[in-house]
């Protein structure tokens, strides 16, 4: 022992500062060999982008990966050159190929601790989307992608995704009135009800300001929803998130569990100061649900307050999961349900009003939501219901149309081979092994010409358009009956092999009814209270790897209208 000892303290001795730090490169070298050796390798036979798969050319990858991803995935789609960076595009250009939109695979490389990806060509999306889960798993794909075990600690998102789909629909109509409550009282408090002066306004922290309060009156109820230390600690989760996927991406998956750890810190803290303001909220639901449950007289004529706290505990009860019926357990799993609905919602109504200031003025697109707003919210009397915003087609059009151009992923749909034996695609022959991830291109196939006539231009009434032409011809009896159905699936909502913000299929997002819902209501409330002034030119997003960063520091001109305006 006492040998033991004195070896110890001589190796410790000997450890100077170079030491360790070559001992450290020495590690995460290894640790980035050992990684690669692992990862699925995927047949010569599917063409690349970025630089092959070898050794050399991963290393090359992982560092064009942070700039160049984006442009992978569309060389993917559209052109593929073996070399991409311009120093080799004159070398690179006799050799081009075409591969998803001309319905052949590519693989592109992605970060250092992830396995190349598949980009599966649009025109086998049902092949993809049709494969049982047993085999192409969707949980373990985001898994993957958001470093579940780490970021949400060892919870994953199934069980309140299973909720959501089997209680938020059914209860979407009456959750209306208290949603349109919150968009007004979250817009007053930070867009300001002065009349006088503008005021200039940092876009993204007014969309901050309006998105987790309108999301949390679903999900933890009022007044819960309003506490700035609850919502504040909230955002500051999903920005952990989001940091830490960038993060873990960076570095080899054998020091995940040491990087892994230590990078969640924050999200711990973040995660039990929000816990600490709504745990009475969810203890009291959990205790009076659960004397309803066994029939105290008490409670006979108690109803509780539809949201997903109430969803979740119903959910748990029906199937006899007793280890759910925990405040901490239901609030974890609140918390990928916060993410996903702060971070994707936040996004997407910063790009909207981006791309429908920056539009030319003479377009008239704000005055045109102005008036469709106006009019259906009189008809229903002054307050939304389900009818008066599915009428809202120019402005659904607005939003699906924003949508489609200023996307925040290069692709939303991803599976994962969990079958020990792989896969194998029938229309290409390629094999691919267990562990590999597979993708649908949402880039390339929202700026596809083929699909979108100028595609890199925002048209706010691109699809209200198309439904107005057909309604036209619907009444002279001159419609396709066939193209009805079409015209019919243009809402924001409907997803499609052409449209993907929400993913395709069985595993489409089952929250983008309430969104849809949310989004209408803040942009109808924003145009019909306030002026905002044009900007000359969109901002543009920047890009980490597949990690979106908005245009942050981007401010508006406000001013809320005087009560004449509003009249008008």
């Amino acid at each position: 022992m006492i040998f033991s000892l004195g070896v110890g303290a001589q190796l410790l001795e000997s450890l100077t500062t170079g030491g360790f730090l070559a001992a450290l490169f020495l590690v995460t070298v290894g640790s980035f060999i050992i990684d690669f050796l692992c990862k699925p390798r995927y047949p010569k036979s599917i063409p690349r982008v970025g630089f092959g798969d070898g050794v050399i050319d991963s290393v090359r990858n992982w560092v064009g990966y942070v700039s160049h991803y984006n442009d992978w995935v569309f060389e993917g789609y559209e052109k593929v050159c073996p070399l991409t960076f311009p120093l080799f595009s004159l070398l690179a250009n006799f050799n081009a190929q075409q591969y998803s939109k001309h319905d052949q695979a590519c693989v592109v490389p992605s970060a250092p601790s992830r396995a190349q990806e598949i980009v599966v060509p649009r025109s086998q999306t049902s092949w993809l989307l049709e494969i049982p889960d047993r085999i192409l798993s969707t949980k373990d794909a985001h898994s993957d992608v958001l470093y579940n075990y780490y970021q949400f600690f060892g919870v994953d998102d199934q069980f309140p995704i299973r909720t959501m789909h089997k209680h938020l629909a059914r209860n979407l109509v009456a959750l209306i009135p208290g949603i349109q409550e919150e968009v007004e009282g979250a817009i007053d408090a930070t867009f300001g009800t002065g009349t006088e002066n503008w005021t200039s306004l940092n876009l993204w922290q007014a969309w901050l300001g309006i998105v987790p309060r309108v999301t949390n009156r679903i999900i933890v109820g009022a007044p819960a929803c309003r506490n700035p230390t609850f919502l504040s600690n909230l955002v500051a989760f999903a920005d952990d998130i989001v940091r830490n996927g960038f993060l873990l991406n960076m570095f080899p998956t054998m020091l995940h569990p040491i990087v892994g750890r230590l990078a969640v810190l924050p999200n711990r803290w973040h995660a039990y100061r929000a816990y600490r303001v709504c745990k009475p909220v969810i203890a009291q639901r959990l205790h009076d649900m659960t004397r309803h449950a066994a029939g105290d007289p008490a409670y006979d004529a108690w109803e509780p307050d539809e949201g997903l706290v109430t969803w979740l505990i119903r959910q748990a009860m029906a199937e006899g999961l007793q280890e759910e019926l925990k405040p901490h357990m239901l609030f974890l799993r609140l918390l990928p349900i916060e993410f996903a609905a702060i971070h994707t919602t936040v996004i997407t109504g910063h790009s909207l009003l981006l791309d429908l200031l920056a539009a030319d003025p003479a377009l008239g697109y704000l005055d045109i939501i102005r008036e469709e707003t106006s009019r259906v919210l009189a008809e229903e009397g002054g307050q939304w219901t389900k009818s008066g915003l599915g009428r809202l087609h120019r402005t659904d059009s607005a939003i699906r149309e924003s949508m489609r151009l200023s996307f925040f992923a290069a692709a939303l749909t991803h599976r994962k081979v969990v079958a020990k034996e792989g896969i194998t695609n029938a229309a290409e022959g390629w094999h691919a092994p267990y562990g590999s991830t597979l993708m649908l291109n949402l880039a390339g196939t929202h700026h596809d010409a083929d699909l979108y006539e100028d595609p890199e231009r925002y048209d706010a009434l691109r699809f209200s358009r198309l439904r107005e032409e057909f309604e036209a011809r619907e009444k002279v009896g001159m419609a396709d009956p066939d193209e009805a159905m079409r015209v019919r699936r243009l809402g924001m909502v409907t997803t499609s092999d052409e449209f993907l913000p929400f993913s395709h299929g069985r595993h489409a997002c089952p929250g983008r009814f309430f969104v849809a819902h949310e989004l209408k209501m803040i942009l109808a409330y924003l145009v019909q209270n306030y002026d905002i002034q044009p900007i000359p030119e969109r901002p543009k997003n920047m890009w980490m790897g597949q990690t979106v960063i908005p245009p942050l520091g981007a401010t508006l001109q406000v001013r809320r209208r005087k009560a004449a305006a509003l009249a008008t």
